[in-house]
C-alpha cells in the first residue's frame, strides 16, 4: 500500500522548552537539607504536535482498523527525523530538571568502575578470556600461555568506532587455534560484517564477509560455514523483512564473492539456518528455522566431498539443539516428547527416530544447557527458577549435583572434551559475577576470579515467594531488599518480568535488563522478577500458556505480583513501577493500558508494541509462534484485544518512560515512536509520558557501557522522582 501524507511540518516541529525548574530546601552549602522533607516538584512538558493521517487504515477480516502514525515508519523521511529529535529535546529537557539525575549517573560509575572477567575459554592451548576494566564501553579479548601466564592483548572493539557504538559480535577460534573469525556490529544494529585474524602474525586478513544476520562462524579446514540474506537497499536495511537466508562457505584469503553457496531453501523464505561442526570437523549440523520455536535438523558427512545432506528431523515441532558428537554418534538435547527436555544420542549411520537413544531423561526440573567437558556431561538445569548442576558420565549416569554458594545462575561453563579443567561463572541478584574452576576429576572447586565492587550485597537479602495469579495458578516471585527493611507500603518498587520466547528470567546482577536494581535497594527499595508464564522456567507447558490466545496470561500474571507486593506491605499504587524490554516492553504496554491505576511508572523498553504489524518488519515474522499473525481472524481477534498502540484510551495513564534505538533492527523503533505519539494524544493525566530514543545503538547487545550507564541513570531518575523519592546520593541543588 502506497502512503501520501500531506501536513504541516511545523505541526511536527512545534516544541516549547520545560519549564519550572524545581526549589529544593537547601542546606547553607549550597546541598540538598537532610532534614528538610523533600518535594518534588511538577515539571512541565509540552509535548510536539504530532500530525495524524486519518486517510490510513487497514481492513482485517471486515474491521477497519485506523493508523494514523504510520507516517513515523518511514524513521529515514526528514519528517520523522524532526519529530524524533523534538521528542527527545522534550524528554532530555525533562531528566535536566530533575536535581539528582547527574548524582545517580555519578553513582552508577562508581559502581560500575570495577573489573569484569568471562569465563576463561582454551583455544590452540592458549587461555583466552574478556576483561573490562569497568567503565570501557567494549571488553577486550585477551590472550595468556597458562593460567599464570603474562596477558596479551588479542582483540579490542573500544578501536572498531570511535563512539564505542561498534561492538564484537560472534567469534569463533579454528581448529588449530592459528585463527579467530570474528562478527562486527555497527550501532547496535544485528547486521554483522566478519573479519578474520591471524593469531601466528597478529594481523587482520583483507577477509570481509557482510551481510551476516543470525549466523554462526562453524571453521572446517582452511575456511567457514556462515549464513547471510541477500543485501538491502540502504532505506531497507534497519526495517526491511529479513527473507532468503543462505549457508556459505568462505575460504581463507578469497574474497566473498567466491564463496561457495552450501545450503539454500527458495520455496520457504523466511526460513534460517544457523551451521555448527563437529570438534573433529567430521561432521556439518544445519539447524533449519522459521520462527522462535521449533527446528529441523541435518548434517552432512564432511569427510567425504560427495555427501548429501541427511535429515535427522525435518518438521519445526520441537526443538533439537546439537551439543557436540562422540565419533559418530550426535548428542542432542531436544523436547521431543520431553516437555522438560532430555538429551538423546543419534548415529550418523542410522539417524532414523527408532534407532535414536536416551542418554539423560526427562526430569521434573528444565534441562536448560549441557556441555561435554573433561570425559563428562555437564546439564545445567533450572529449578525454581535458579541453577542447578549435575555431572554425568558419558553413558548418563549421575555422578554427583554441583553445590552452588546460594540461589543464583550458573550463566555457562567452558573446557574441552578431553581436558578436567572446567570454568563457570555463577551470580545473584545482589552479588555480580565471580568465575570458579572445578576439576572434573579431582572434584576441586574453588573460586578463580571474585570482582571487587563498591556495592555491600551483604546488607541485601533476596526471598522467592509463590503467589496465585487470577486463574489460580502459582507463579514464582524473587523479591530483594535491604535486610530488616520495614514493610510498611511505601516503599519505592521496580517490578521486571518478560514472559516470552521460552526465554528464563533467573537470578542475576547488572546485565543490561537488570542494572536497575542496586540504585533501587540502595535507597531502601525492593526489586522483584516475576517468573510468569510464556517463560522457560518450567519447560514447554509453562512457555505455551502464555502464548497466542493464551498471552493474556502473562498480562493476568503481572498484575497479580504487583496486587502481591501491596498485599504484603512491599509497596503501593503510589510506589511502583514496571520494566521490561522486548517482550517485556510489550508486557509493560499491556498492563499499563490494561490496568493504568495499578501502576505509578511505566518503563516500556525496546518493545513490541503494535501486535497487528510487527510481522511486516526485519525479523518479526518469526514471532509468529508466540504471538500468532494478524492475518489471521482468530489471531486477529486477540491481537487486538491487547495490542498497546490500539488499546490507548483517553484517561490518564502513570508516569511513562518509553526507551527505544535508532539503530533497534530487531524491534523497529516505529513500535515506540507510534505508542509514544497515541499516549501523548489521549493522555489526560498530570504524570510526564516520554520517550526517549537513543542515537547510534540497537536492540541492547553491544551497547557501550557509557550509554548503558546514561539511560540507567535517566530511567532511574525519572522513576524516583515521580514516586516524589529523594535520593540518598549527595547531590548539587539546580539553581
Amino acid at each position: 500500500m502506497k502512503i501520501k501524507l500531506i501536513y504541516c511540518l511545523s505541526l511536527v516541529l512545534l516544541l516549547s522548552a520545560c519549564t519550572m525548574p524545581n526549589e529544593q530546601p537547601t542546606s547553607t552549602n549550597g546541598k540538598p537539607s537532610q532534614n528538610a522533607p523533600f518535594v518534588a516538584k511538577t515539571i512541565s512538558v509540552n509535548y510536539p504536535s504530532t500530525a495524524k493521517d486519518t486517510s490510513i487504515s487497514d481492513d482485517y477480516h471486515g474491521t477497519i482498523v485506523p493508523d494514523p502514525y504510520r507516517w513515523l515508519e518511514d524513521d529515514h523521511s526528514e519528517v520523522t527525523k524532526n519529530w524524533v529529535k523534538a521528542e527527545n529535546h522534550a524528554t532530555f529537557s525533562y531528566l535536566d530538571e530533575i536535581p539528582y539525575r547527574d548524582a545517580i549517573e555519578e553513582r552508577l560509575e562508581k559502581m560500575w568502575n570495577y573489573e569484569r572477567y568471562s569465563t576463561p575459554f582454551k583455544e590452540g592451548g592458549k587461555y583466552y578470556y574478556f576483561k573490562n576494566n569497568g567503565l570501557q564501553n567494549q571488553s577486550v579479548l585477551y590472550v595468556q600461555d597458562d593460567l599464570d601466564g603474562v596477558s596479551r592483548t588479542v582483540l579490542d572493539p573500544n578501536k572498531f568506532s570511535a563512539d564505542g557504538s561498534s561492538s564484537l559480535g560472534g567469534y569463533s577460534f579454528s581448529k588449530e587455534g592459528d585463527f579467530l573469525a570474528y562478527e562486527v556490529s555497527e550501532g547496535g544494529s544485528d547486521w554483522r560484517t566478519i573479519y578474520v585474524k591471524d593469531l601466528n602474525n597478529n594481523k587482520i586478513l583483507e577477509d570481509k564477509v557482510e551481510w551476516c544476520k543470525f549466523s554462526s562462524i562453524a571453521w572446517f579446514k582452511d575456511g567457514f560455514f556462515y549464513s547471510r540474506y541477500p543485501e538491502p537497499s540502504e532505506e531497507e536495511a534497519l526495517k526491511g523483512r529479513n527473507q532468503f537466508h543462505q549457508v556459505f562457505y568462505h575460504k581463507l584469503k578469497t574474497p566473498q564473492s567466491e564463496d561457495q553457496l552450501i545450503f539454500a531453501d527458495r520455496g520457504n523464505p523466511n526460513r534460517g539456518f544457523y551451521t555448527s561442526t563437529t570438534d573433529d570437523e567430521k561432521f556439518l549440523i544445519i539447524s533449519i528455522w522459521e520462527n522462535t520455536s521449533g527446528n529441523a535438523l541435518y548434517f552432512k558427512d564432511l569427510s567425504n566431498p560427495n555427501s548429501e545432506f541427511i535429515s535427522i528431523v525435518d518438521d519445526l515441532e520441537n526443538d533439537f539443539n546439537f551439543v557436540g558428537n562422540i565419533d559418530k554418534r550426535l548428542l542432542i538435547m531436544t523436547n521431543h516428547k520431553a516437555d522438560n527436555n532430555r538429551l538423546i544420542s543419534i548415529s550418523t549411520d542410522i539417524p532414523e527416530e527408532g534407532y535414536w537413544e536416551e542418554i539423560i531423561p526427562e526430569s521434573k526440573d528444565k534441562l536448560s544447557t549441557v556441555n561435554l567437558i573433561g570425559g563428562k556431561i555437564i546439564a545445567n538445569y533450572i529449578h525454581n527458577a535458579s541453577s542447578k548442576i549435575s555431572i554425568f558420565d558419558l553413558k548418563g549416569k549421575l555422578e554427583k549435583d554441583l553445590e552452588l554458594p546460594s540461589i543464583g545462575t550458573v550463566e555457562g561453563f567452558s573446557g574441552k572434551k578431553k581436558d578436567p579443567l572446567a570454568f563457570y561463572s555463577f551470580t545473584t541478584f545482589n552479588s555480580p559475577t565471580t568465575i570458579y574452576s572445578i576439576n572434573l576429576e579431582s572434584g576441586e572447586n574453588k573460586i578463580f576470579k571474585k570482582p571487587e565492587i563498591d556495592f555491600d550485597s551483604d546488607k541485601y537479602e533476596t526471598k522467592q515467594v509463590w503467589y496465585k495469579s487470577y486463574d489460580g495458578e502459582e507463579i514464582p516471585m524473587f523479591i530483594t531488599h535491604k535486610k530488616g527493611l520495614k514493610l510498611d507500603g511505601k516503599r519505592p518498587t521496580l517490578l521486571y518480568g518478560y514472559g516470552g520466547f521460552d526465554i528464563s528470567i533467573l537470578p542475576g546482577f547488572n546485565t543490561t535488563r537488570l542494572n536497575l536494581a542496586p540504585i533501587i535497594l540502595e535507597n531502601d527499595g525492593v526489586f522483584a522478577v516475576a517468573n510468569i508464564r510464556g517463560g522457560g522456567e518450567f519447560g514447554k507447558k509453562w512457555h505455551e500458556a502464555g502464548t497466542k490466545e493464551k498471552k493474556q496470561n502473562v498480562f493476568n500474571d503481572f498484575h497479580a505480583a504487583a496486587e502481591y507486593l501491596m498485599d504484603k506491605k512491599y509497596t503501593s499504587n503510589q510506589k511502583l513501577a514496571i520494566y521490561g524490554r522486548s517482550n517485556g516492553g510489550l508486557l509493560v504496554g499491556a498492563c499499563m493500558t490494561q490496568r493504568p491505576d495499578l501502576y505509578k511508572v511505566a518503563l516500556p523498553a525496546v518493545g513490541v508494541l503494535d501486535m497487528l504489524r510487527y510481522d511486516k518488519f526485519t525479523i518479526g515474522r518469526a514471532w509468529g509462534n508466540d504471538y500468532g499473525l494478524s492475518e489471521n481472524q482468530d489471531a486477529f481477534d486477540y491481537l487486538s484485544a491487547y495490542s498497546p498502540v490500539h488499546n490507548v484510551k483517553t484517561q490518564a495513564y502513570p508516569a511513562t518512560m518509553i526507551t527505544t534505538a535508532d539503530h533497534d533492527d530487531r524491534v523497529v523503533p516505529a513500535h515506540s515512536f507510534k505508542f509514544a505519539a497515541t499516549l501523548q494524544a489521549h493522555h489526560n493525566g498530570d504524570q510526564p509520558v516520554l520517550i526517549r530514543v537513543e542515537s547510534s545503538a540497537g536492540h541492547g547487545a553491544g551497547k557501550p557501557t557509557s550509554k548503558k550507564i546514561e539511560e540507567a541513570a535517566d530511567i532511574l531518575s525519572f522513576t524516583l522522582y515521580n514516586f516524589g523519592e529523594n535520593v540518598v546520593y549527595e547531590y548539587e541543588v539546580k539553581q
